[in-house]
């Protein structure tokens, strides 16, 4: 694909076709990463963790012989229908 560098206000950018961010799965909005590597700009979608913690990291923290089990929250303390 053959682009422009376009100027916006005081800035310059690259607009991309909606299919090329569908293929690499970032919408409006998203964050990105850019670098240069071997004289090249590199865009991509952000590896950054929102939140603190990554859901992948803490399952891995789990106990092999984890088994889930029902919790006993006491009596009704209201309308709640158990």
């Amino acid at each position: 694909m053959l682009t422009r560098i376009q100027k916006w206000g005081n800035s310059q950018g690259v607009r991309f076709p909606r299919k090329i961010l569908e293929e690499v799965k970032i919408a409006v909005g998203d964050e990105v990463d850019v670098i240069v590597l071997d004289g090249r700009i590199i865009v991509g979608p952000s590896e950054r963790i929102r939140g603190k913690y990554r859901l992948e990291d803490l399952v891995a923290q789990m106990p092999e012989d984890y088994a889930p089990k029902e919790e006993d929250w006491g009596a009704p303390a209201g309308k709640e229908a158990w």
